[in-house]
């Protein structure tokens, strides 16, 4: 069905722009050419798991790329053909607005994609966020904490991408930091290398992991033992009391909200993750993949949340429909009495490409209101 449909787009594509370019017999078969590579290549580089050879990994990397393409080209081939619907009426001869609205779309494609590339493969950017807490304890004023989400270490992010970024968050030398799922992509025996350098990350308070749905799709118990075994804390509906200056605050950890999908005994439960928590400890903090874990969150009883997930929708048009799934896309929210921040992850997922939903490394403050 996917194959068949991904096929019909690509002569879609290939039908309402070629023949408008006014190109060359040879420009419009390297269109063609590049049309049927693209067509072969991006369901390829799904079924590539392996990523030992490097011939695996070139795959990879041209197979996703031209997904990234092809989406832009898709979405402006269909957006020139309802300009055209809209204007060709008006013109004598359209002729020209044809020719020129499909070298557009060539042009805008590729300069989407550039740009996209290059977004999404820079180390990225640290965002300061300031969340202000009622009742938040003096000794906590400033408290910071460095999230990182949804880097997915695996076809194409591999140890140096990992490495930069733990070098960031070093430096901005955090309190605690946290990790907000969807670390990887692949299982334990092809990415522990790559997965490594998190070991040298380095909080007063130290590392917090919960899992996310792609550590599910990858072993999410093997990944659970290989992270603990770099010293980082796994929370698995559960929490930790941290004492900061003679003050305490409740870091909890839920499991993805799909979990249950997969091991009914790892169902998602912030009340659980809160249970026998210090009543008179504030804030109460927790790591939950998904936004969607908000609801349940706020009735538990936390005061702030930190997620990710979405990626932002990651490249134009697809952050316009991340509502459809997730109550919040990105940034700072606020839900009834608890405040929300959705990063938009570190990494990126399948294409590298980022466009108007830019990678973040974020360091978060606990100020009092």
């Amino acid at each position: 069905m996917i194959a068949a449909l991904l096929l019909g787009l690509h002569i879609y594509v290939f039908a309402r722009l070629v023949p408008g370019l006014g190109w060359s017999t040879f420009g419009t078969v390297a269109v063609l050419a590049m049309l049927l590579l693209s067509c072969v290549a991006i369901p390829f580089s799904m079924r590539t798991r392996s990523m030992a050879s490097p011939w695996a990994q070139r795959s990879a990397w041209l197979g996703f790329t031209l997904m990234g393409s092809f989406s832009s080209l898709v979405i402006l081939t269909l957006l020139r053909d309802v300009t055209l619907l809209s204007v060709s009426w008006l013109l004598v001869d359209p002729t020209a607005l044809k020719r020129v609205s499909a070298q557009l779309v060539i042009a805008l494609t590729l300069l989407a994609t550039l740009v996209g590339l290059f977004n999404a493969r820079r180390r990225a950017a640290v965002v300061e966020v300031e969340v202000k807490l009622e009742g938040l304890p003096v000794a906590l004023q400033g408290f910071s904490i460095a999230q990182i989400s949804d880097v997915h270490v695996g076809q194409t992010i591999r140890q140096d991408y990992v490495a930069a970024i733990v070098e960031a968050v070093n430096r901005l030398q955090p309190d605690v930091i946290a990790i907000t799922g969807d670390l990887v992509d692949g299982s334990v025996q092809q990415l522990a290398p790559h997965v490594a350098p998190l070991g040298r990350l380095q909080a007063r308070h130290g590392t917090y992991f919960v899992t996310g749905n792609h550590e599910y799709y990858s072993g999410a118990l093997a990944w659970v033992a290989e992270l603990r075994r770099l010293g980082v804390r796994v929370l698995l509906n559960e929490h930790v009391v941290l004492l900061h200056e003679g003050a305490s605050l409740v870091l909890a950890g839920v499991t993805d909200f799909s979990a249950h999908h997969f091991n009914r005994a790892e169902r998602s439960d912030p009340a659980l993750a809160l249970r026998g928590a210090p009543v008179d400890a504030t804030p109460k903090i927790l790591l939950a993949h998904q936004p969607r874990s908000a609801a349940a969150a706020a009735a538990a009883g936390f005061d702030l949340q930190l997620s990710g997930h979405t990626h932002g929708g990651q490249f134009w048009p697809w952050n316009l429909f991340v509502r459809m799934q997730q109550p919040f896309t990105a940034g700072l929210d606020r839900l009834e009495g608890m405040w929300i921040y959705t990063s938009r992850g570190t990494g990126y997922w399948g294409p590298p490409k980022r466009l108007g939903a830019p990678s973040e490394i974020t360091r978060i403050r606990l100020v009092r209101a």
